[in-house]
């Protein structure tokens, strides 16, 4: 995971390419990150039925740990 000093500075650098980018280009940007938004989300109701199978299953998984794992699988993705 990047510190928030590297966030910062991509996300800067980030905005200098966006701002000379063809509109063309930025509209492609956009339909990608839109679809990486959608499967995340998608991805991350799967990790959310699977824990709650889990649970119902064994009763060992509380949600606060089901919580937790699923955000914690979300950093791996992201970082």
């Amino acid at each position: 995971m990047k510190t928030e000093q590297e966030r910062s500075e991509l996300i800067l650098a980030i905005n200098v390419m966006l701002n000379q980018a063809y509109d063309s280009t930025l509209d492609e940007i956009y339909a990608l990150l839109q679809k990486i938004e959608e499967e995340e989300e998608e991805e991350d109701l799967k990790a959310y039925e699977q824990a709650k199978k889990d649970a119902e299953f064994d009763g060992s998984v509380s949600w606060s740990e089901a919580k937790k794992e699923l955000q914690t699988e979300v950093k791996k993705e992201v970082a």
